[in-house]
């Protein structure tokens, strides 16, 4: 069998195409399919199977238009209770694809409703472990208390999750590779290995997981310091259980302004520019969240400020930027919620106050500094002793919080999210001067 890895980066997403003679098998599809269907034509394949392995939080999956646009069978656990059309596949269940035969193994721990896909070729075996195990660790268990309809308690899931490492993955060889649905960056687990597979073997020797020899210490472990938990998780579950709608359909109708002078109401903006630009001038009303690279995790932070079903207009650099930023947009779901996108002509608008370094080198007691890093990151230290520390995903919530009473610098590691979180406070407080202090910071590390 020929395995190919496909990955999202902004999102830490793997997903994967098994092919063999001219049928091919998907696990765990993005939102748009475009690059599976590339694949099967540059193999003369047909896509005749998707394997969902549970219904994901962080990212909107295409299986259901794969399905419709194809004829593809889509399997997933009865446990999911899925909406769409579908053939369950659970332990002891088998499917026989060309060569290869697929075998479900029931892996709760990260979700009540996980699965992990073991595809056989002769001596060969590949296992597509979903969130179940990663390189390096396994799946957070805390997710289902507030993600989705489908509710599950974290601790009864850590103990389900050591049952699955302890016992399920026991009779599968070491030679196995081991095929994850995400890599280090992904929010839904918190020590993974940046690389792209490896063996169980090599599993068994160097993750914590697999070394950790009673309940309560496997437990204790994995609930300690999970990161945070984005607005959107829940949302995406339940988009998934019921089957995202036609990528493309979903997106057409979202109204594109090219250098639109005159839209300056009371919408949310979500303004995608580089810093310097929205710095320079921008609309009220508008945070700043960067997505002009793979390493801006947009997605992430566009759903960790703006709610589900919560509305907002868009800003992009240009018009081809704009039709990347549906896309991404649509990668969790929100494209329901963008109420129109466009760039903005040379004008006066808002523009962001400039920080004196110099001057807040100086004379620290003047100022309230406010440190939106995670609370993993606070922990490990902190740039300065007095800031006051609400991270960047409860910025909104907090800001009554902010005293008023002196000038704002918002900091975070490196500059990328404190582009975010300086707006945000901006937006909220108009009776001082508020400050980004973006790529300075690594002067007071």
């Amino acid at each position: 069998m020929t395995i190919k890895q496909f990955e999202y980066k902004p999102l830490s997403h793997f997903s994967y195409a098994i092919l063999c003679g001219n049928k091919i098998t998907l696990v765990d599809p993005e939102r748009d399919p475009a690059q599976y269907y590339k694949f099967a034509e540059e193999h003369n394949a047909t896509i005749v199977a998707v394997f969902e392995t549970h219904p994901h939080a962080d990212f909107v999956s295409s299986h259901l238009q794969i399905h419709k646009e194809t004829g593809a069978i889509l399997y997933a656990s009865k446990l999911v209770g899925a909406d769409y059309t579908h053939k369950t596949f659970d332990d002891g269940d088998v499917v026989k694809i060309g060569n290869i035969t697929f075998t479900a193994l029931n892996t709760p721990g990260h979700s009540p409703d996980g699965i992990t896909i073991v595809a056989t070729e002769d001596e060969n075996t590949a296992l597509f472990t979903g969130d179940t195990l990663f390189i390096g660790d396994v799946g957070r268990p805390d997710l289902r208390e507030k993600a989705g309809n489908t509710k599950a308690k974290r601790l009864d899931l850590a103990k389900s999750m050591f049952k699955t490492i302890t016992h399920v993955f026991n009779s599968l060889p070491n030679d196995a590779i081991v095929y994850p649905a995400h890599g280090a960056g992904s929010l839904c687990g918190k020590n993974m290995s940046s690389e792209g597979s490896s063996t169980l073997g090599e599993q068994r020797e160097t993750n914590w997981a697999f070394n950790t020899h009673t309940e309560s210490a496997f437990v204790d472990h994995l609930l300690d310091s999970q990161p945070f938990i984005p607005h959107y998780f829940g949302y995406n579950v339940d988009i998934n259980k019921n089957g995202a709608a036609n990528l493309k359909g979903s997106i057409a109708d979202i109204p594109l302004k090219l250098k639109d002078e005159h839209l300056n109401g009371d919408d949310l903006v979500i303004d995608t520019r580089d810093e310097q630009y929205f710095k320079k001038g921008h609309k009220r009303n508008s945070f700043n969240i960067m997505a002009l690279e793979e390493n801006h995790k947009f997605e992430t932070w566009l759903g960790s400020i703006v709610k589900p079903e919560e509305e907002f207009s868009m800003v992009a650099k240009d018009y081809s930027h704009a039709e990347e930023l549906l896309s991404r947009v649509a990668k969790i779901g929100y494209e329901s919620q963008v109420k129109q996108i466009y760039t903005l002509g040379e004008q006066s608008w808002i523009k962001s106050s400039v920080l004196d370094l110099k001057k807040f080198k100086e004379n620290l007691e003047a100022y309230t500094i406010i440190d939106i890093r995670n609370q993993s990151e606070t922990e490990a230290g902190k740039f300065f002793d007095k800031a006051l520390t609400i991270p960047l995903h409860e910025l909104r919530e907090r800001i009554a919080e902010i005293p008023r009473d002196k000038s704002i610098v918002v900091h975070c590691a490196g500059g990328y999210r404190s582009a975010a979180g300086s707006s945000i406070v901006a937006h909220h407080i108009k009776e001082v001067p508020v400050y980004d202090l973006g790529e300075a910071v690594n002067e007071f590390k």
